[in-house]
């Protein structure tokens, strides 16, 4: 009977298929050789199906068990999963890191530190979000999210603790084919304001009617960082975005730096990108090691 299955009998057949006799596998195992030809006669007899040919000096998989070793293979790796996770119970690790990211912050560092933490806790699951403007501080607050990263000095609660990490560029760029390409420098506020400026809407409902970086009157508003780029790159209008994510499209010519000594020098700004959670919810373990990562990332 199926139902008559054991864990043990799934690994032994397991091993055994993997290093390719009864012997290896009882070596892998640390079993007698005896114990492991008895498990997998006994999982045979409850499958009603030969698992290996030993006709041969060696043991063969039979069509028959090399159908079933994926099966098997699969329902390992659930159960070592599973008992990792309640391992991770025990200890009080999350059981999910909700991430909420600033569309400004170089997402490259966000994967490294991801990639740190799933290292120590496999089992943890990972929802990870990118906003804009309030977004990152609206969903901390919402409590949709556990860790934030935010950009800027306008999204502050007191609810919300914040760590300073590294400081985020942007700066002011048109792409090759836009009318501001081809004006000679230096480029007044007056010029910018007589093309469409290409600006992120905040998702949030933390700041009705207000604007941020908005120079000109003619605007369209878009709700992702790709769009914007896109955009831009097209020639549709100007804008300000991060220089980590237009630096190849610079070196190569598709985008032009606008240099207008109003938006900072050389038209950059720099601001300050912070790690945020709730002040009533501090981060358990998975967290903590993503945080660490993150601010080893920023550093390098």
């Amino acid at each position: 009977m199926i139902d008559a299955l054991t864990l043990d009998q799934m690994r032994v057949f397991a091993a055994v298929a993997e290093t390719g006799s009864f012997r290896a596998g009882a070596g892998r195992l640390r079993r007698a050789q005896s114990a492991v030809s008895h498990a997998i006669a006994r999982m045979e007899g409850e499958l009603g199906v030969a698992l290996f040919d030993r006709g041969g000096h060696r043991p063969v998989l039979t069509h028959e068990g090399q159908a079933l070793l994926s099966n098997v293979r699969d329902i390992l790796l659930r159960v070592d999963a599973m008992r990792a996770r309640a391992r991770g119970m025990g200890e009080g690790v999350e059981l999910e890191l909700a991430l909420v990211v600033d569309t400004l912050f170089p997402i490259a560092w966000v994967a490294q530190a991801l990639n740190a933490m799933r290292s120590r806790y496999p089992a943890v699951a990972v929802r990870l979000a990118v906003e804009p403007l309030g977004g990152p501080l609206s969903g901390l607050l919402d409590r949709r999210y556990g860790v934030g990263i935010t950009v800027g000095e306008h999204f502050r609660s007191p609810k919300i603790a914040m760590q300073a990490l590294a400081a985020v560029e942007v700066v002011a760029v048109a792409g090759a084919s836009h009318p501001l390409a081809a004006t000679a420098p230096p480029l007044q506020m007056a010029d910018l304001a007589g093309h469409l400026q290409i600006v992120l809407a905040d998702p949030s409902s933390l700041t009705p009617g207000q604007d941020f970086g908005v120079l000109s009157p003619q605007t369209c508003r878009v709700n992702t960082q790709d769009t914007k780029h896109q955009l831009i790159l097209a020639g549709v209008g100007w804008g300000r975005l991060p220089a980590w994510q237009v630096e190849r499209d610079l070196a190569e010519g598709r985008l032009v730096r606008l240099a207008v000594s109003a938006l900072g020098r050389d038209s950059s700004l720099a601001s300050e990108a912070y790690l945020a959670h709730r002040v009533d919810a501090p981060p358990g373990p998975a967290a903590r090691a993503f945080c660490q990562a993150l601010a080893a990332a920023a550093k390098r």
